[in-house]
């Protein structure tokens, strides 16, 4: 028997399911108390203790051969839990949050979907129901407890229904990217011992069959969207799933339920890297649970009995920043969440939050540039008088809002009349009238947009966090926010910079209950990411402002080492680089054991919704700043094929501009080239975020 299957929860700590701390009773009477325990069932380490009956001491005290990561699918981890605040709440499983969730808004709307051009919508009671017919058809199925169901889809009720009913049946809900092939399914679902997997269509079907015979522990697939074009053994509809669900006992399903602890595996989450295979995040209920909650305190979300909170779901579900907002934090404050079509990223995504109108709304910076680069386009058409109002209003939008960040608080008339003149209407032309909480994160996000939002008074705040924080760990919020930093620390977590140098500069430390239990099946990998005393190392360069601002600026294994034995960080240049010349979309500086620093530039371009492939078409931006120094070019080719003289110089310019800004000539660019093709993901130079 796996150890975390042996449950025993001592009778005497708590009394009428009340918290009881360990100041009530001393450490030793708990330790020995836990010592006849063991002695009882005959193995010490066979022992998982219920989390949720103990504060941090009393935790450390009858618990202490836990450790605070493992790789193991079946084992428990130590908590990170303090004697006070935040970080002090009991634990709880998936299915408690949930069930609190629908003792509280049992009645509410918690997703809404299209159907037809019609929006139908789940409360939460319907939403709890149908969670548990999924975990039970998978119960049918053949789910075995720490084996993974697959989830390969667009956002969707399904996509949640199933990911759930995983968790619920005892097994690992395992988010696939839409964009993978079928080789890197393969590897997902062999790594996590796949027992079950869904599919949104017949394109994403195709891939899995490719690899089915290569997956020893698949049990059986299930799509859930269109009609199958072909009937296969163990190939399933989801209607077929829930009907399986139909025949197995309540009871079967709670039994599962009951032995579930915080403390074990729950989710899997698979980093893109871009070197080596992908890695297994290990996240635990608590991770999950807490970090809804602890989320939802420091952004301050309101409870649904308060004012419902409104997100629309559309980046990948795989990834946990769009599973945090769109599963968790809405189910813990009784939020709904609307899911937005499959092309959601080619155009249609701006319809749907004019229709849904969310209350809170989530970035990746890509998301921003493209918005203002529809903005400036659309400006761009406008009468002479409309664009002198709106650069009037622009910048009388960021002078308040630079002032309201240091501090101050009045608003002046001007301000009051350009927010009736403008902001209230690009507010609602972009459908965020209602939205208070604008966020990004992901990867950074240049200045300039930032600053563009905020003289439209959209305030747009960054968070800062990894799949192995569980999502967030800085949060920027409406009364604590800078430009160009990702926020401080959200409540009961806690950050370090280790070994800072001269400037205050140093590897990222996190530490809290959101940090991950290790990674599936890679124990070196995981002892590199968490040191001896339990902190997560992230392997990003930051450091602090006088006021606990936190900045990132480099990665470590991005750092440059010269010749000359100077360590430079790239990502500061480059950042500086596309600030000041806004026909660059990428740069990389390379420099690592060379006497100088060159640089590799793209230029921006449309891109192909289909592919994901860089076009030659320059975007409208790039065609703007091209007129404006009085180049007729309009495509790559031409600038970089004949060797546009008016873009080279202005590019010069650009760069002798970022040189004068730097602190030591090994830090100055000094040569430079422009590629034929702007990187991305589609082309194997950016991995996915």
């Amino acid at each position: 028997m796996s150890a975390v299957e042996t449950y025993v929860k001592p009778q005497d700590v708590c009394s009428n399911n009340i918290f009881v701390t360990s100041s009530k009773r001393k450490e030793e009477e708990i330790v020995q108390e836990q010592a006849n325990i063991n002695s009882a069932v005959g193995d010490e380490k066979s022992v998982i203790v219920d989390p949720s009956q103990y504060d941090a001491c009393s935790l450390k005290s009858v618990a202490p051969d836990l450790k605070m990561w493992t790789t193991l699918r079946d084992s428990a981890v130590q908590l990170r839990m303090e004697e006070s605040g935040v970080a002090s709440l009991p634990p709880m499983t998936i299915h408690q949050l949930f069930e609190e969730a629908v003792q509280k808004y049992g009645d509410y709307v918690a997703l809404a979907y299209k159907h037809e051009d019609q929006w139908n919508q789940l409360t939460y009671k319907q939403y709890y129901e149908q969670c548990r017919l999924a975990a039970k058809g998978f119960i049918k199925l053949g789910l075995e407890r720490y084996h993974g169901v697959g989830i390969l889809g667009f956002n969707s009720a399904e996509w949640f229904i199933a990911d759930i009913g995983a968790i619920l049946a005892g097994g690992f809900a395992v988010g696939i990217y839409t964009t993978n092939s079928a080789d890197a399914c393969h590897y997902v679902l062999e790594d996590c011992e796949a027992n079950i997997v869904i599919v949104e269509n017949h394109k994403q079907l195709q891939k899995i069959l490719q690899v089915q015979d290569q997956l020893p522990h698949l049990k059986a697939i299930i799509q859930y969207k269109d009609d199958l074009k072909e009937k296969r053994p163990n190939l399933y509809t989801w209607g077929e799933l829930m009907e399986c669900g139909k025949g197995v006992p309540d009871a079967q399903l709670d039994q599962i339920i009951s032995s579930q602890k915080p403390n074990q595996c729950c989710t899997l989450i698979y980093t893109s890297g871009t070197t080596g295979q992908p890695k297994g995040v290990m996240l635990s209920h608590d991770n999950i649970t807490w970090t809804a909650t602890a989320a939802g305190r420091t952004v301050r979300l309101r409870e649904a009995t308060e004012q419902q909170e409104i997100v629309v779901s559309y980046l990948p579900l795989s990834h946990i920043a769009a599973q945090m907002i769109d599963i968790w934090l809405t189910m813990k404050y009784g939020g709904t969440t609307y899911f937005a079509q499959p092309d959601a990223l080619k155009g249609s995504l701006a319809n749907t939050l004019k229709e849904v109108r969310p209350t809170a709304f989530m970035g990746v910076p890509r998301v921003w540039e493209k918005m203002q680069e529809k903005m400036k386009a659309v400006g761009a058409k406008s009468s002479t008088i409309k664009r002198k109002v709106a650069s009037w209003a622009k910048g009388v939008g960021l002078e308040t809002n630079l002032k309201r960040m240091n501090g101050a608080s009045p608003q002046p008339m001007k301000y009051q009349v350009a927010k009736k003149l403008v902001f209230k209407k690009v507010r609602k032309a972009l459908g965020l009238d209602r939205c208070t909480k604008c966020y990004t994160g992901a990867a950074p996000i240049t200045k300039d947009t930032l600053e563009f939002f905020l003289s439209l008074n959209i305030p747009v705040y960054e968070l800062y966090g990894m799949s192995e924080s569980s999502g967030p760990h800085t949060i920027s919020l409406p009364d604590a926010f800078r430009i160009t930093s990702c926020g401080k620390v959200i409540s009961g977590c806690k950050t370090k910079i280790y070994q800072p140098d001269g400037d205050g500069s140093g590897e990222i430390l996190f530490w809290g209950r959101h940090v991950f239990m290790g990674y599936l099946n890679m124990e070196e990998k995981t002892k590199e990411s968490i040191d001896e005393d339990g902190w997560l190392h992230s392997g990003d360069i930051g450091k602090h402002d006088d006021k606990g601002f936190l900045y990132i600026t480099g990665r470590i294994k991005e750092l440059i080492i010269t010749a000359g034995g100077e360590n430079i960080p790239p990502v500061p240049i480059e950042d500086a680089i596309k600030e000041q010349i806004p026909i660059i979309s990428n740069v990389m500086v390379i420099g690592d054991k060379r006497k100088f620093l060159s640089m590799l530039l793209t230029l921006k371009c449309n891109v192909n919704l289909d592919t994901g492939e860089p076009e030659d078409e320059l975007t409208t931006e790039a065609i703007e700043f091209c007129q404006k120094i009085g180049s007729k070019a309009n495509k790559v080719s031409e600038i970089v094929g004949h060797k546009d003289k008016l873009v080279y110089a202005a590019i010069q310019e650009g760069v002798n501009a970022v040189n004068e800004q730097s602190i030591s000539n090994a830090q100055k660019v000094q040569k430079w080239a422009i590629l034929h093709k702007d990187f991305s993901i589609a082309g194997g130079e950016l991995g996915g975020y």
